[in-house]
């Protein structure tokens, strides 16, 4: 089925402001049903290439795919506020509505997305807008505490800083003066004074209270009414959605993981990939326009083996499985010195890592096949306390959330406990399965966060995040604890020593019955469009040891590339800049800078937005600071500095 391809399209709300879409519609005179996206990453430039590999797909299909930027982002009007904000979610239950008004909609609407499009799905979902009648979330969350960027365990993460730059600098970029004509410039000067710099209400957040809550469907998983299928990947950071989706959904929910990093499972990687353009016709179909349902798996996902970080992870090695998560079982390991396995001992364990460990842990929000991903553990393993099984004999399944109890105790009121499974080759090579975080003071929950009695013995649950993970004959499971993992996780005020009674500590690994299933991949290639390009796309990451001060410090560099769109000639570039770094036994020497740019040239005009971020550390507080400016060919024509003490909340 042929479509068209309407670039711009106003979307009007209540309050007069407008809203700029992208609409593919089939070309056909029956009304089709419509997907939504709803997003402020840009249409014209950053999602282009992703849009234009995927939407006219499914307009073959028979659905229209409306692609909108956000309030205040791209070429709509007004002011950007916060991620996921009660204007956000209005404004996209105003759009649906909009939509299924359209004569060219059969009034049916579903609503899709990855990262922030598939939060707002499953939150807009939760309003139940009565023309949404289903949802493809994508490397999401259903609570925005426990499994986002900003916190992980109760303890701050190093991300906080990070999204909150890209954020700042993303929001800030101008409209295209193509699009909303001679007043971009007014447009873009007001939303450059209106922007905010988030970085500061996320890390006064420390605990989970109201602005968390919100937003966050676990808080009422019956408020979502409507079929929604979870797509993951074990290489992101988002990895748990499917598995607490489905076990609060129940049969509303379907899921996939597969082992993918960041991005449309039609061309992530690691392989192998899914044909996300026929699955996302078949879902919709059904719930959208009353297609034969298919029979649909309740829960598949890719059961990974014997991975090796030191080789390229182009295709992974492994089989799809489909599981019953209700019947999950679990085998229990004791610890002992340096073994994991049926044998139980009396001995205690101490565990003080350096703070610096964590420097291979890779990314949260990995996007990247290499620089982003968990490099070979064994450094880390190095500076961990670690117990590992003998040589197996048989195969070893790991699916779902293990589970880890011991008793602990540290010699301060704060800290961190970290659990990193291992797959340990024969040649010793280590590849990170799953991990966990816990900030002790969490160890009742966040809400009400408490600090440790230094000295005194508590009973902890940590639970790492969900995987599917086979060991192979001849390999070794090892776990690894830490009391840190930088620059993932931030630090403790101190430099905290552990102590450890592995008489009561056990390893919990789950498993679940399975069977072998069927996942369609896409045709090969990667289906998003090359733009011409200026410039080639780079990306590094980079790890220096300074043996005289006891220094470590990590710093990335990564640019998308000068490219132009070839239909309507915008021309951009994405970069980014960071450095972190922390002194062994000092956790208040943690100094961090985030650097986000944006390139847009139009008609020989360039504006250039550049967003920083600076983090510190004191026993007490947290020190933050930002910066935005911006520039119209090389002249700065705008330029805000934010500073804030912000106490530190029992982290």
């Amino acid at each position: 089925m042929t479509h068209q391809d309407h670039p711009t399209v106003w979307i009007p709300l209540s309050d007069g402001t407008r809203l700029a879409a992208r609409i593919w519609r089939p070309e056909t005179n029956t009304p089709v049903p419509a997907i939504l996206e709803f997003l402020p990453y840009r249409r014209r430039d950053v999602t282009a290439p992703r849009d234009e590999a995927t939407y006219p797909a499914l307009a073959a299909q028979g659905f229209a795919g409306v692609r909108v930027d956000l309030r205040g982002t791209g070429d709509s009007d007004g002011h950007f506020d916060d991620e996921y904000s009660e204007t956000e979610l209005s404004d996209a239950e105003a759009t649906i509505a909009w939509i299924a008004q359209q004569p060219w909609c059969n009034g049916h609407v579903g609503m899709m997305g990855i990262s922030w499009g598939g939060f707002n799905a499953l939150q807009v979902a939760a309003r139940q807008p009565p023309a949404l009648k289903a949802v493809i979330s994508i490397a999401s969350t259903v609570d925005r505490f426990a499994d986002d960027i900003h916190t992980k365990g109760g303890a701050q993460m190093g991300t906080n800083l990070y999204w909150a730059t890209q954020m700042l600098g993303r929001a800030a970029v101008p409209p295209d003066a193509a699009v909303v004509g001679s007043g971009w410039r007014a447009q873009w000067l007001d939303r450059l004074e209106n922007m905010p710099s988030l970085a500061f209400k996320w890390i006064a957040h420390q605990r989970r209270d109201d602005y968390w809550q919100h937003g966050s469907i676990c808080e009422d998983f019956s408020a979502i009414e409507v079929p929604a299928l979870m797509i993951a990947g074990w290489a992101d950071g988002y990895r748990n959605t499917p598995w607490k989706a489905r076990e609060g959904l129940g049969d509303k929910a379907r899921s996939v993981t597969g082992p993918w990093v960041h991005l449309y499972p039609h061309f992530a990687v690691p392989g192998p990939r899914m044909d996300f353009v026929a699955e996302a016709a078949s879902w919709f179909g059904q719930h959208l326009r009353g297609d034969e349902a298919p029979d649909l798996p309740a829960h598949r996902m890719f059961l990974s083996e014997g991975v090796r970080p030191d080789a390229p992870r182009d295709a992974e090695p492994g089989r799809w499985i489909e599981i019953d998560q209700t019947q999950e079982t679990a085998t229990v390991l004791r610890l002992s010195p340096g073994m994991l396995g049926p044998e139980t001992t009396t001995e205690t364990a101490t565990l003080r890592s350096p703070l610096d460990t964590g420097v291979d842990g890779g990314a949260f929000f990995t996007q990247g096949g290499d620089t982003d991903l968990p490099a070979d553990q064994r450094a880390d393993d190095g500076r961990s306390l670690c117990f590992e099984t003998e040589a197996l004999s048989d195969p070893l399944d790991i699916i779902g959330t293990p589970v880890l109890r011991l008793p602990i105790a540290f010699d301060a009121p704060q800290g961190n406990l970290i659990a990193r499974l291992v797959d340990v080759h024969p040649d010793g090579c280590a590849h990170r399965i799953t991990m966990g975080v816990l900030n002790l003071s969490h160890r009742h929950g966040s809400a009400d966060p408490q600090p440790m009695t230094p000295g005194q013995s508590e009973d902890i649950t940590l639970t790492l995040d969900a995987t599917a993970y086979r060991l192979l004959p001849g390999h070794k499971l090892r776990l690894a604890l830490s009391t840190a993992y930088f620059p993932l996780i931030l630090p403790p005020p101190t430099d905290v020593t552990a102590q450890i009674d592995l008489a009561q500590a056990a390893l919990h690994l789950p498993s679940a019955p399975y069977r072998d299933c069927d996942v369609a991949e896409p045709p090969a290639g990667d289906p998003r469009p090359d733009y011409p390009r200026q410039t080639p796309a780079e990306d590094s990451r980079t790890t220096q040891f300074n043996r005289t001060t006891g220094q470590t410090t990590i710093v990335q560099s990564s640019t998308t590339g000068v490219r132009s769109h070839p239909e309507h000639g915008l021309t951009f570039e994405d970069t980014h800049k960071a450095r972190w770094s922390i002194t062994r036994g000092d956790p208040l020497s943690l100094e961090a800078h985030e650097e986000t740019s944006a390139l847009r040239i139009r008609d020989g005009i360039a504006t250039e937005v550049i967003a920083t971020g600076r983090l510190r550390a004191t026993a007490t507080h947290w020190i933050v600071e930002a910066r935005l400016a911006a520039k119209e060919n090389d002249k700065l024509i705008f330029e805000r500095n934010w500073s804030e003490h912000i106490p530190r909340d029992h982290v």
